[in-house]
């Protein structure tokens, strides 16, 4: 089958380099799509580097900083028109292991979306500060609970069976930030595609820091009220 690895960036010049070789040691005849965002530092030129080295390397490079949930669109958009069969998505920040990737393919042959869950584990979040553990429970919880789901929906990693999934399903959800997760998840639940989760383990980024600002926290949590009131009312099914 053939498959591809999409990873948006944004100013991650240590980390992609060492990502890829990562996946390298892990999987073999894999095509990698590397989505930036207009990066200030390296980044670019560190993914340019590697693919002037390897050639199932590509990129995209947008002209500014459009959100990575419009990155991941971007990604299955590409994914579609080149005919993969399957379509991996996974953070450029270290804390996605590849080793999960070998273990989310065997499922895609029953199941049409596996995504990653951190609280399956035992202690998958241990070294994230206290702070960010809340605020990532916090959201699993609220997200639940007004929409009604029991997945852990925000996060990145997770494998597409793009022969099942319809692209125009994919891109029934809006959101070009971080709300992309849990709503397309949500939204492809309601489609009656299969989705499947497994326990992760996801250690806290080592190198650089996180793209995430507080006006991204804030307008999440509003998208999600009026996402509430849209399902409520039956705006959303």
């Amino acid at each position: 089958m053939k498959k591809i690895i999409i990873i948006p960036t944004l100013n991650e010049e240590k980390n992609v380099t060492i990502l890829y070789k990562k996946i390298k040691k892990n999987l073999k005849n894999y095509h990698i799509l590397f989505i930036d965002d207009n990066s200030t530092d390296r980044t670019q030129f560190e993914i340019k580097d590697l693919k002037k080295k390897y050639k199932n390397v590509t990129y995209i490079f947008r002209k500014k900083r459009l959100g990575v949930g419009s990155a991941h669109k971007a990604g299955l958009i590409y994914s579609y028109k080149n005919k993969y069969d399957l379509a991996i998505t996974m953070d450029a920040d270290g804390t996605h292991d590849p080793k999960y990737i070998k273990k989310m393919l065997v499922l895609s042959s029953n199941y049409d979306l596996v995504i990653t869950n951190r609280f399956l584990s035992k202690n998958s979040l241990r070294d994230w500060t206290l702070f960010r553990k809340f605020l990532t429970k916090l959201r699993y919880h609220m997200i639940n609970l007004t929409l009604g789901i029991s997945y852990d929906t925000s996060g990145a990693f997770r494998c597409y069976n793009l022969n099942q999934i319809k692209k125009t399903h994919i891109l029934l959800a809006k959101d070009n930030g971080y709300s992309f997760f849990w709503e397309s998840t949500f939204l492809l639940e309601n489609k009656l595609y299969k989705i499947f989760e497994i326990p992760i383990k996801l250690p806290f980024r080592i190198i650089g820091s996180s793209k995430m600002r507080y006006k991204d926290i804030f307008f999440a949590l509003a998208y999600l009220t009026l996402y509430f009131f849209k399902k409520n009312l039956g705006i959303i099914r």
